[in-house]
């Protein structure tokens, strides 16, 4: 192996000049020379490569200048198949950043097609299937002699023959329809007639009976693709149902349907779990799916052979009321022990609350999963209140007592007790006397919850506890004790007092937005809002630090009634973040404060103006430049309100300034265009936390339904 002819030009590349995804690519000369060493240092070496060039699927300009210099490594016999299948990722990526001109990297690979091709006649097959993956990605139409004189060649390896069959159809998708109807034949190897019944689904031709038998009897089919190099279909019945249910007609669906229920009846565990796995999606993708999967979900809780309850946890979580009659399998889960019991609560809790609680109560010290569910302060999804009820109280009562008693800081079990506590207020209040006995250790976790069990006729000892801790201690404690006792009796004074201190101490957005709040009360708070803004001139702010200065001018302009300054702040907040690729918050703020301040911030219809092309920023756009008096006519608002919906981009906000813009706006186009995101079968709400997709989904629909039914009245 000629090292110096291989790597000839390598170190005449600029490479600092050119970025990969950790900055400068100086460092891809010493990777790729690594590539020809021990088989340690390739092996590390390939790993970087994928990190760096290819990294997560996206390209980056540093990634064309080195794919001339794998080809050669890989025409050399230089670990030839992963350079391959680099080189084919590299290929099809969609996603690029920084590169000199659209495709520079695909057209990379196209160039070096002239080292790749004679690689189809490998002696290993192996080689031979990473060259075909990799020219058929190329995406040149120039390849298809090759491919089509491999494809009538006697190719003995099935691995190949379905490589080759997959390029043929990426790149001649109608000459090819033909070839992988024939392919489906029970005569050919199953890998092969896999790829085919993919290839079919594909190519959106018609799903047959045939198509369907032969999946079924594929099944389990991870064995069929366990080393295939096309991650995107490396799961073939979720990918047929996808790609079946994206159809979006009633034929299709049921075929997708049909093709799941099948699946279900088969004997074998790894059959049955992709058939399970492949209707949790469904479900995230398609309305009619839960109703429909139902039945055959829940039969298998009373099949005999199937004893893995928990397997069906995650799809019966996306069922919705459809699920209801899992209820006693769950509970009798979730009475049991371990992670298991607790994921069957979790579940519980979303199907069937009322029965949930009781469960909960029974193990509350060991249901840390539910705990999060119903809590929400993971913060990875909303809070799932649970209904009220004595057991669960009682339950609470007995694990504030052990934190209160324990040596151990249990401020982050307190505060999960306190929100379940704050849910219910009053019909809690038998729990009083042991949230104040947290309250004296852990008073910023608990001062709300405080407030809210609080009866009447234990107002005032509790004001006077409230009181006192915000006279003194921790400036967290001080603050939340006092907000908690402005809930509890109206008084501000103790409030002020903290405000005055902790106002200037860092970016916490909820203490100017308390002080805005205030009313004449808060007027001694100016000079402190003033001082917490971020002084100009200090470089980029962070994003609490301009969310806190957002709120700090809402605050200012709701105490004094000067628009002026709120005005100049939050023009220097749209103008810092508009050009930001993680400021969405900061940008949506201002709009929100804008639209608060209304005519008086007139002069911010400028920098708003161009939020109304990011579906994202669209609808709080729209509010705010409606508010500031914008010639926004109703016409294109409900237009720019819609599309955001549609596009699953702030639905919620969209669709309440629509319904804000009132009947008038609801023409026979807009109305039809409502009907489309309440009826459709495929969810609008497609991407996001996965446990919310269809809860969030149906919040939808049945908004669009009461916005179209207030057009009727």
């Amino acid at each position: 192996m000629d090292l110096e002819q291989l790597f000839a030009g390598l170190d005449s590349v600029r490479w600092g000049d050119v970025d990969h995804a950790y900055g400068e690519a100086d460092d891809l000369p010493g990777i790729m020379r690594a590539l020809a060493g021990d088989e340690q240092q390739a092996r590390d070496a390939l790993d970087e490569l994928w990190s760096s060039i290819l990294h997560q699927g996206t390209v980056y300009a540093a990634t064309a200048e080195a794919v001339p210099f794998l080809a050669r490594l890989v025409a050399a016999g230089v670990h030839p198949v992963e350079l391959l299948v680099l080189l084919g990722g590299i290929a099809e990526s969609e996603d690029a950043y920084g590169l000199p001109e659209p495709g520079a990297c695909r057209a990379a690979v196209v160039d070096q097609l002239p080292l790749i091709l004679p690689l189809f006649e490998s002696g290993d097959p192996e080689v031979r299937r990473a060259a075909v993956w990799a020219a058929g990605r190329a995406g040149s139409v120039s390849v298809l002699p090759a491919l089509r004189r491999g494809w009538r060649r006697a190719e003995e390896a099935p691995g190949v023959r379905a490589e080759l069959l997959a390029a043929l159809a990426h790149l001649d998708p109608e000459g090819t329809a033909a070839t992988a109807t024939a392919a489906v034949s029970a005569d050919a190897p199953d890998r092969l007639r896999m790829v085919a019944l993919l290839v079919c689904v594909d190519l959106g031709l018609p799903w047959t009976p045939a198509h369907q038998d032969a999946m079924v009897s594929l099944l389990p089919a991870g064995p069929h693709v366990v080393d295939r190099f096309d991650l995107q279909r490396n799961e073939p019945l979720h990918y047929t149902v996808h790609r079946l249910l994206l159809r979006d007609t009633d034929r299709d669906r049921s075929a997708a349907y049909d093709l799941i229920e099948a699946a279900l009846r088969l004997p074998g565990a790894e059959a049955r779990g992709e058939a399970l796995w492949a209707a949790e999606h469904a479900c995230l993708i398609s309305r009619s799916a839960p109703g429909r999967l139902a039945g055959a979900l829940l039969s298998l809780l009373a099949d005999p052979s199937f004893t893995d309850t928990a397997s069906l946890l995650p799809v019966l979580g996306k069922l919705g009321d459809q699920a209801a009659g899992a209820a006693p399998a769950l509970a009798a889960l979730a009475a049991m022990d371990g992670e298991p019991a607790d994921r069957a609560l979790e579940v519980l809790v979303r199907v069937a609350p009322e029965q949930a609680g009781p469960l909960l109560a029974r193990d509350l010290g060991r249901r840390e999963r539910t705990m999060r569910a119903v809590t929400g302060l993971s913060g990875l999804r909303p809070a799932l209140p649970l209904p009220y009820g004595p057991e669960l109280v009682n339950a609470i009562r007995i694990r504030l007592t052990e934190i209160a008693g324990s040596d151990e800081p249990r401020g982050g079990d307190a505060a999960e007790l306190a929100v379940l506590l704050l849910g219910w207020g009053r019909q809690a209040a038998a729990a009083l006397p042991e949230v104040t006995a947290v309250f004296q250790r852990h008073p910023a976790r608990v001062a709300r919850a405080l407030a809210a069990v609080c009866p009447p006729e234990h107002r005032d000892e509790t004001a006077d506890l409230l009181r006192r801790a915000a006279e003194s201690g921790d400036p967290d404690d001080r603050y939340e004790a006092a907000d908690a006792l402005r809930a509890l009796t109206g008084e501000t004074g103790p409030l002020v007092s903290v405000l005055k201190e902790v106002l200037a101490e860092g970016a916490r957005q909820e203490l100017p937005r308390t002080a805005g709040e205030l009313g004449s009360d808060g007027l001694v708070l100016v000079p402190h809002l003033r001082a917490a803004l971020t002084p100009q001139g200090d470089g980029p702010r962070s994003n609490p630090a301009m969310n806190a200065d957002v709120q700090t001018a809402l605050a200012l302009w709701r105490l004094t009634g000067d628009a002026a300054e709120a005005v100049a702040v939050l023009g220097g907040v749209l103008a810092e973040a508009a050009d930001g690729m993680w400021t969405r918050w900061p940008v949506a703020n201002a709009a929100r404060a804008a639209a608060c301040i209304g005519a008086a911030g007139a002069a911010l219809a400028p920098a708003l103006g161009p939020l109304l092309d990011d579906p994202v920023q669209a609808p709080g756009a729209v509010i705010a430049l409606r508010s500031l008096g914008h010639g926004l006519d109703d016409a294109r608002a409900a237009d720019l309100l819609l599309s955001s919906a549609e596009r699953n981009a702030e639905w919620a906000t969209a669709l309440d300034a629509l319904g804000a813009l009132g009947p008038g706006v609801l023409t026979p186009e807009v109305r039809a265009r409502l009907t489309a995101l309440a009826e459709g079968d495929l969810r609008v709400v497609d991407s996001g936390l996965e446990p919310e997709i269809v809860p969030q989904d149906e919040r939808l629909r049945i908004r669009a339904r009461e916005l179209l039914a207030a057009a009727k009245d």
